[in-house]
């Protein structure tokens, strides 16, 4: 896997972009994990004839429906400000009727657009860590000892 724009870094400034990959992606997955909730939330809400109860809530956001449990991101503090995306920026604030059908087949068309967004650019994320990935394998095989000076070594 070539990444000719990667070969006038140096060691440490390819160690830091590949870390500033990483955390954007952290970042993305914590927003895709966001607007899975706000839809299963709206999903479930149409289904229920009343409001939701706490229990419903934790069964709704906990459960992946693959048997899985989701799990909390710990690398993503709520204190950090995250980047604005427009079609996100509406999702939060957006007051909807659970028991209006049109209300909520609108939010979940934005909802499933925003996911959409984000998937993409997350796939793009990924296909750049795993060019600088790469370009550090290819380095540390080149000069072993490189691969130490990571570990401060």
């Amino acid at each position: 896997m070539e990444a000719p724009y990667l070969a006038g870094l140096s060691l440490d400034q390819l160690r830091r972009y590949r870390a500033g990959l990483t955390a954007e992606e952290d970042r993305v997955s914590y927003w895709r994990r966001l607007v899975h909730a706000r839809l299963d939330i709206l999903q479930e809400g149409a289904r229920s004839e009343e409001v939701l109860t706490v229990e419903q809530l934790a069964k709704v956001l906990g459960d992946t429906g693959a048997g899985r449990v989701r799990r909390v991101l710990m690398s993503v503090r709520p204190e950090e400000p995250l980047p604005d995306l427009p079609v996100l920026s509406t999702m939060w604030v957006q007051e909807v009727d659970p028991h209006d059908e049109e209300q909520v087949e609108a939010a979940m068309g934005l909802l499933r657009d925003a996911e959409r967004q984000l998937t993409d650019y997350r796939r793009a994320l990924h296909a750049r860590i795993d060019e600088a990935t790469g370009e550090l394998i290819v380095r540390y095989r080149a000069d072993p000892a490189s691969a130490l000076t990571a570990l401060g070594a």
